[in-house]
């Protein structure tokens, strides 16, 4: 799993597999959500527009707009409320602005009541006007009247006209011959109204009082009838929503660093040992359950077992099974002495590995002679060596990482025993066939225990330290 890409089908195996706890943590994030949304009071927005004639560039439009947002605008805005609650830095958060198509200034204000949006987008749309108009000339802020402001551009006009006339009675009386020197004269003087018709253009487009002037709200703002974002239906989808992300990318993140060999070469090398082969558990029959608080909160939330591990797959018949383990105790007594005993090491916990150990040990029928026992992964302990010609790990496909089991080997090692062979565990589904005779039909009743029509799984000779 740490080497293969993340596919959709290990994401629909964290979901099916862990769909309870998946479940359990988007309740846990809605309510986690719901509890912010109560700590958070609802707000609400409303938007004022103002209109600005003429023609203006982008740049002007978001400097507008930052003109709308500014110190002085809202300021003034926070005076004319009279509201002694907000304070005007708090209040220039809630108060925003924005440059749209049509040369249109969109200002929106944040309130903790509709009411209260409505006034403060209004009031600051006003204030904007007022302020973007002295800045502009429209008002006398420097002493002089509207008419003293207007007087100058007029004077202009009319001087430039008077100028017109002027030139015209020149070029009037200039030569009327086809001299050189009155057609150079007539031209110049043409050029030069020329150049003042384009300055008096010019002069115009930039007047602000024709051109730019008179900023009009367009109405009060329309009150608010809803929460303004985040509400407190998007906080408890937004934490369910957040809760399932996060559990799913945890199960990924572990299944990536998962450093755990599942194939039969990888676990022999971590083991420091030769491969005898793979075999068949059935996955049918469990063993006892855990008692405690926390293994039955395991069991209800599905995390008693595994999800990364691949869906076992389908077993052959009974024979197919048994011939396996026939054939790993062919190979152990190829690679064994006479007398051939030996220590069957199972990591404790590895129920599948428990199980292959039992069928093993009924399998090999004292040739050769197996005792099993079970070590703690945690601090492998195992008995001494006494009889045995050495030790054979059998060990579950998936269930332990490389550190752990080379922990194993080293137990091995030091209790005298060398491991001769590894023996990996693999757990199977089996096709339960339909019951023909009365037996069989007693057995799918209940009436006869699966322990009648199974082997024991003990093992034989003599077990310490763990032994089945």
């Amino acid at each position: 799993m740490s080497e293969d890409t993340i596919r959709l089908v290990t994401l629909g195996r964290i979901l099916r597999r862990r769909r309870r706890l998946l479940a359990v943590l988007v309740v846990v994030g809605g309510l986690v959500g719901y509890g912010a949304s109560l700590l958070f009071p609802p707000r609400y927005t409303a938007t004022a527009s103002v209109l600005l004639p003429g023609q203006w560039e982008e740049r002007e439009l978001l400097t507008q707009a930052e003109i709308a947002t500014s110190s002085t605008v809202v300021d003034r805005a926070a005076a004319a409320l009279r509201r002694p609650d907000v304070g005007r830095t708090e209040l220039r958060d809630d108060v925003r602005a924005k440059a749209t198509d049509g040369n249109i200034i969109k200002i929106s204000g944040t309130a903790d009541t509709p009411a209260r949006a409505q006034r403060l987008s209004d009031q600051v749309a006003r204030q904007f006007v007022a302020f973007a108009g002295r800045i502009a000339g429209d008002t006398g802020d420097t002493g002089a009247t509207d008419t003293d402001a207007a007087a100058g551009p007029e004077a202009l006009r009319q001087q430039v006209t008077k100028t017109n006339r002027r030139i015209t009675d020149l070029a009037d009386a200039a030569d009327p011959g086809q001299t050189v020197e009155s057609v150079q004269a007539r031209t110049e003087l043409e050029q030069l109204r020329t150049a003042l018709q384009e300055a008096m253009k010019k002069l115009d487009e930039a007047d602000p009082a024709t051109n730019k002037a008179g900023m009009v709200v367009m109405g009060p703002a329309p009150r608010p009838t809803g929460e303004a974002p985040p509400t407190r239906l998007q906080l408890v989808v937004g934490g369910a929503v957040s809760f399932l992300l996060l559990a799913v990318v945890g199960h990924l993140v572990a299944a990536r660093s998962n450093r755990r060999p599942h194939g039969e070469a990888e676990i022999a090398a971590a083991l420091g040992s030769t491969p005898l082969g793979t075999v068949d558990v059935p996955t049918g029959r469990r063993g006892p359950k855990r008692r405690g608080v926390r293994a039955r909160l395991r069991r209800l939330l599905g995390t008693d077992t595994r999800w990364d591990v691949p869906v076992p797959r389908a077993s052959g018949d009974e024979a197919g099974r048994r011939l396996r383990h026939r054939r790993v105790c062919a190979r152990l007594r190829e690679r064994l002495p006479a007398p051939r005993r030996l220590l069957v090491v199972v990591p404790e916990g590895d129920e599948t590995a428990r199980r292959a150990a039992g069928e093993l040990v009924a399998e090999a029928g004292g040739d050769p002679l197996l005792r099993v026992v079970e070590v703690p992964v945690s601090r492998p302990i195992v008995p001494d060596r006494d009889t045995e010609s050495g030790a054979l790990v059998v060990a579950g496909a998936g269930e332990w990482t490389a550190e752990e089991l080379a922990g194993l080997a080293e137990a091995c090692a030091d209790g005298g025993h060398e491991v001769v062979g590894v023996v990996v565990a693999g757990p199977v589904r089996v096709r339960r066939a339909r019951p023909t005779g009365r037996r069989e039909r007693a057995a799918a009743d209940g009436a006869v225990p699966d322990d009648a029509a199974a082997p024991a799984l003990a093992g034989r000779g003599r077990t310490t330290g763990g032994a089945l």
